[in-house]
């Protein structure tokens, strides 16, 4: 009798040894569907983002935190300093320096950040190990990072401004600014310009590619707080010790808007969606069109328990984080974040292998420093070279100067006409008419010099001749 009846037992790795092209059809397949999807909704963008409604005779600025804590799913809770992941709200690193902090500042990636402490500049990895201790940057205040140049630009305590390239580990550029302590610092996210402000009233934008400040604008009379620029770089906002903050169209650097704060504004930030934050004492208010209509009442308002240090929006999330002397509280503001995100250039939620391949990616496509400008669309533009300088590389090419004027050399006469006495007295005479040409134009244009020198006194003394009532206090 048979001990094994029936047919034998065929493995499994041989059964799907042959549904490897079936799987692998129905995969090509279904990411042909996909993509044939995702370019059908792509311009559809069904997400919105939504804002904060109050009923009838409501203002939006009376509703308290705790109010739309009840009405949505989220807690909050308060610690220390610490690294957290914001999706998951998992405590990543936590970590005691003995000495004091002045900013913080993510790199490229999740995986590293800087900490600009009490001397010099750190970098940590993301379960809180020191990597490097820069000591070219010392006494360094404020820190921006550029995430497409990977430069991180740092402000100090003694006037400078310094500019590291983290993909190298090499200082690019130091530059002086000549005007103090820099603690107040931003960044143009559309150019990659650095804006300061100073303890005179002026901002300055600067590039590692100039020694010199390359826009100096008279913002306010007293000190600067605070500036913030949006993501489009076409508006500034600024506060000052003058209470008043006001509004810039960085294209014409001229000022559209300007309203007053009876304690002024010590922190600002602007959401990707245009919501502008301000910090005054323990007051956190938040506006909407503060550059397209005035403003005349906030969107939202939260009182924290103690003095606002700073503040900042979370992208692509309505949260408003706010750092001040008790801790740190999470204010959610409806609307602040975009809602629609390009996966290929911050995706929130890309895995571990996404993000490597994001930073090799990122990597090959870094912009160098030499291209940072105030007007990055020059860089699509045709640089022609100009009439001296194609005129110029015609001479080195052909080893003459084809549009200079011929040697004069005198014909030969016969009967003796052509005698070296003659010919050197043609030569002299053809100088002459030369030189009488140039002493002409030259008389001309004194000429006209001096026309216009005795119609601009003209202008003058018909102007002073107009008595004035002021004239009497004249010495």
């Amino acid at each position: 009798m048979d001990p094994f009846p029936g047919p034998a037992r065929i493995p499994e790795d041989r059964i799907n040894k042959f549904k490897r092209k079936d799987k692998t059809k129905k995969v090509k397949k279904a990411s042909e569907m996909a993509q044939k999807q995702a370019a059908r909704f792509d311009l559809l963008l069904p997400e919105d983002a939504g804002f904060l409604e109050g009923d009838e005779d409501e203002d939006t600025c009376t509703i308290s935190q705790e109010d739309i804590a009840d009405a949505v799913d989220i807690t909050a809770g308060r610690g220390h300093v610490a690294c957290i992941d914001w999706q998951s709200k998992q405590l990543m690193c936590e970590i005691n320096v003995m000495e004091s902090v002045n900013d913080v500042k993510w790199l490229h990636s999740e995986a590293m950040y800087a900490v600009a402490q009490k001397k010099w500049l750190y970098i940590y990895d993301s379960n809180g190990i020191e990597l490097h201790c820069i000591r070219k940057f010392n006494d360094v205040l404020r820190m921006q990072f550029l995430p497409y140049h990977f430069l991180l630009a740092t402000a100090s305590a003694t006037g400078f401004l310094q500019y590291l390239d983290v993909s190298v580990g090499k200082e690019v550029t130091a530059i002086c600014t000549k005007t103090g302590r820099l603690d107040v610092m931003c960044q143009n996210p559309h150019n990659a310009i650095i804006h300061l402000g100073h303890h005179n009233g002026t901002v300055t934008l600067w590039s590692p590619n100039q020694k010199e400040a390359l826009v100096k604008m008279l913002c306010h009379q007293g000190g600067v707080r605070s500036v913030t620029v949006d993501k489009t770089g076409t508006y500034m906002v600024t506060s000052g010790m003058d209470k008043k903050l006001k509004v810039y169209d960085i294209r014409t650097f001229k000022p559209l808007k300007s309203y007053f704060l009876p304690a002024g504004a010590s922190c600002l930030s602007l959401s990707q969606r245009g919501l502008l934050s301000a910090a005054t004492g323990d007051i956190v208010q938040v506006y909407r069109d503060v550059w397209s209509s005035p403003v005349t009442k906030p969107y939202m308002a939260h009182r924290v328990p103690r003095t606002v240090w700073g503040l900042h929006f979370c992208p692509f999330e309505d949260v408003l984080g706010v750092g001040h002397g008790d801790g740190f509280t999470s204010m959610l503001v409806p609307g602040a974040g975009e809602p629609n995100f390009d996966g290929l250039d911050a995706n929130p939620f890309r895995s571990a292998k996404q993000r490597q391949e994001w930073e090799v990616k990122a990597l090959l496509e870094k912009i160098q420093p030499e291209l940072i400008s105030l007007n990055p669309t020059e860089l699509g533009q045709v640089d022609r070279a100009s009439f001296a300088q194609r005129h110029q590389d015609r001479v080195q090419a052909l080893g003459f100067d084809p549009l200079a004027k011929e040697k004069f050399i005198p014909k030969y006469k016969t009967k003796g006409r052509s005698s070296a006495g003659g010919v050197e007295r043609r030569k002299k005479q053809v100088a002459y008419e030369d030189q009488r040409d140039v002493i002409k134009k030259t008389v001309e244009t004194k000429m006209k010099m001096e026309k216009e020198r005795k119609q601009k006194e003209q202008k003058a003394t018909v102007f002073s001749s107009q008595r004035s009532a002021l004239d009497r206090f004249k010495k």
